[in-house]
């Protein structure tokens, strides 16, 4: 590895991160803030794990590209060394995430006394099953629009970047103590900031996923197709209403003030920008494997009924992806 990977603004900095989720977002962000001087560790297993031990890591496609040699793996939580991580980085699917959280209250120590765990994954209230071990000023959570591709199990593409990614607290603490991780990734080449307002970001991307995703998987389309029926017009648009009013009735905001003022925005520019595009959702349904709608389309259900809200498109969504599901 080139010794000038070391540096960031000319200061060495040391900082042990441990990566759980090996995937195309945990190696790409692995890549970054190792190519900045962390101390990198990684928790996959199998195939992944050892494509990553014999072939380090290594982040292509836009911006700067890096190959980092000599990667730790863990396969194991029990493998893990005591009182090591200043962070944890949550990179896995949504549904590992009770698994996940189970395993790091066994395993506590592994974190330093003051070390900190931020998610970054898609949907939204994705750091309660960590908050039922760790306390407020530990679990922090991040917005990540940059599109990851993995052409290999141990090589990250970054493929799309829009915005720079975003990370807060959805438990009113200060972010300002996560700004070093902020900086290591934005001087890597993929801007990243801190933010007080997490929540409108992340329910802005909620907007965007809930509407398109689940739906452009069950009917095997793109997101632009969905655009082009009146009959899938008008579930996207009950979908739009019932979100804003689960907004609404939270204790959370977003960045438009009506559902109208986004549906000029969503249709205008956010769906024509990535109209062939095909979700997550529908990617998983290829692969038969579990999706997330428990932290998109899910997570609106649970707070509609919490608060009494009409959100029976996105339980129609929600039950027909489970459906589908069940089939696996």
């Amino acid at each position: 590895m080139n010794n000038n990977l070391l540096h960031s603004k000319n200061k060495i900095i040391i900082m042990n991160i441990l990566v759980i989720g090996a995937g195309a977002v945990g190696i790409g962000l692995a890549t970054s803030v190792a190519s900045q001087g962390a101390n990198v560790s990684i928790y996959a297993r199998g195939k992944t794990a050892n494509a990553i031990r014999e072939n380090g890591i290594e982040r292509t496609g836009l911006f700067e590209n890096y190959k980092i040699d000599n990667v730790q793996v863990y396969e194991d939580y029990t493998e893990i060394p005591r009182d090591n991580f200043d962070y944890i980085f949550i990179t896995s699917k949504t549904t590992g995430n009770y698994d996940i959280s189970d395993n790091l209250n066994d395993h506590k120590d592994i974190l330093k006394d003051n070390g900190k765990i931020i998610v970054f994954q898609n949907g939204f209230g994705n750091d309660e099953p960590y908050l039922r071990y760790f306390t407020k000023k530990q679990v922090f959570t991040a917005r990540v629009i940059t599109g990851f591709a993995r052409p290999e199990r141990h090589i990250s593409e970054v493929t799309v970047y829009t915005e720079p990614i975003l990370i807060g607290s959805l438990q009113n603490e200060d972010p300002s103590q996560l700004k070093e991780i902020a900086d290591m990734i934005t001087s890597s080449g993929i801007k990243c900031e801190i933010t007080d307002e997490v929540d409108k970001h992340l329910w802005a991307k909620m907007l965007y996923n809930c509407t398109l995703n689940p739906l452009g998987a069950i009917l095997d389309v793109t997101y632009g197709e969905l655009t082009e029926s009146q009959y899938t017009l008008d579930i996207m648009n009950s979908i739009i209403d019932e979100i804003f009013e689960v907004i609404k009735a939270s204790p959370y905001e977003t960045l438009w003030d009506n559902a109208d003022e986004y549906k000029d925005l969503f249709y205008s520019k956010l769906v024509p920008d990535t109209y062939n595009h095909y979700s997550s959702t529908h990617q998983d349904i290829q692969r038969k494997i579990k999706t997330e709608i428990d932290s998109l389309n899910g997570k609106v259900i649970q707070l509609g009924e919490a608060n009494n809200i009409d959100v029976s498109t996105n339980k129609i969504i929600y039950n027909l992806i489970k459906a589908i599901e069940i089939t696996f």
